[in-house]
C-alpha cells in the first residue's frame, strides 16, 4: 500500500508538471490559432484564417520546407559525427570515458547566445577560418557565413553534444561480448557492426536524431545571427508573430503546424523502424 502511494506520488507529480506546463500552454496556443489579432488585440472570432494564410503564403511554405530540409541535414550530419566519436569513446576511452563524454557537454556552461556569437566571430568574414586563409594568400570564403550553410554548421555545433551523449548512453549498455562472439563466426568488423552494434543501438540513435531534429526545426538563434537575409526558418518567422508584428494568433498557428510536423516526422521515423530488433519493447525487459 505504501509502495503504491510512494509509487502514485512518483508518477503524478511529473504527469501534472508535464500537464501544467506543456499540455495546458499547447491547448492555449491551439485556441489562440483559431482566433485573430487585429492591431495588437486579440479577437475571439473562430475562423481558420490563419492556418488558410499558412498554406497558401509562399514565404511560409518555403520557410516551413527550409527548415526541415535544414533540421534533417543538421540531424543527420549530426548522427554521422556523433556515432564514430561516441564509438571511439567506448572503444577506447578506458576510465576516462566519462570525462571524455563531459567535455563535450563544456560548452553548455556559457549561454546559447555567446556560442553562436563566438561561432560568428569564427566564421564571419573577417573571422578566424578566413584570416588564417588570408594569411595565406587565399581567397576569403564566403559561404561559410550568412549562408544557409553557416546556420547548418552552428546548429550541429550547437547540438552534436547532445546527440554524442545520448548515442554514447547507449553503447554503454551494449554488450561488446556480442561483437566477439559474431567475430567468432566468421563476421568482418564491418559485418559485426552492421549486424550486431548497429541495430542494438538504433533506438538511441533514434531518440539523439529527435532530441537534434526539433530543436532545430524551431530554431531562431542560429539563423538569426548567421544565417543573413535569404536564411530565415520558421522559427524565426514564427518568433517575429510574438515580436514586431504583433499578429499573436497567426503565430500561435505557425507553433501548432510545427508541433504536428514535428510529431508526424517522429512517427514516420518510427513506424519504420523494428524496435524489437534493437531490444526496445517498450515493455521493459522480458
Amino acid at each position: 500500500m505504501r509502495g503504491r502511494l510512494a509509487g502514485s506520488i512518483l508518477l503524478g507529480v511529473p504527469a501534472l508538471f508535464l500537464a501544467a506546463l506543456f499540455v495546458l500552454p499547447l491547448l492555449s496556443m491551439v485556441v489562440l490559432s483559431f482566433w485573430r489579432t487585429e492591431n495588437y488585440h486579440i479577437i475571439q472570432d473562430w475562423n481558420l484564417g490563419n492556418y488558410w494564410t499558412l498554406a497558401t503564403g509562399g514565404a511560409y511554405v518555403t520557410f516551413l520546407i527550409r527548415s526541415l530540409v535544414m533540421a534533417l541535414i543538421v540531424s543527420a550530419v549530426s548522427i554521422l559525427i556523433a556515432w564514430p566519436v561516441s564509438y571511439a569513446i567506448i572503444l577506447y576511452g578506458g576510465r576516462y570515458r566519462l570525462l571524455f563524454t563531459l567535455a563535450f557537454a563544456v560548452p553548455f556552461l556559457t549561454g546559447e547566445v555567446l556560442r553562436v556569437i563566438a561561432l560568428q566571430g569564427l566564421l564571419g568574414p573577417l573571422g578566424l577560418i578566413n584570416g588564417v586563409l588570408m594569411a595565406m594568400g587565399a581567397a576569403p570564403l564566403r559561404f561559410i557565413m550568412y549562408t544557409n550553410v553557416a546556420s547548418a554548421i552552428g546548429l550541429v555545433y550547437l547540438y552534436l553534444p547532445i546527440v554524442v551523449t545520448v548515442i554514447y548512453l547507449s553503447l554503454l549498455n551494449f554488450d561488446p561480448r556480442l561483437i566477439d562472439a559474431a567475430k567468432i563466426f566468421g563476421a568482418s568488423p564491418l559485418r559485426a557492426f552492421i549486424e550486431v552494434t548497429w541495430p542494438l543501438n538504433l533506438f538511441g540513435t533514434l531518440i539523439g536524431f529527435a532530441l537534434c531534429f526539433i530543436p532545430c526545426l524551431s530554431a531562431t538563434l542560429a539563423p538569426r545571427f548567421l544565417g543573413g537575409p535569404n536564411g530565415t526558418l520558421y522559427g524565426m518567422a514564427m518568433a517575429q508573430q510574438f515580436g514586431e508584428s504583433g499578429t499573436w494568433a497567426l503565430g500561435a498557428a505557425m507553433g501548432v503546424v510545427l508541433f504536428i510536423v514535428s510529431v508526424a516526422v517522429i512517427v514516420a521515423i518510427g513506424t519504420r523502424i523494428d524496435l524489437r530488433r534493437t531490444g526496445f519493447t517498450g515493455l521493459g525487459r522480458s
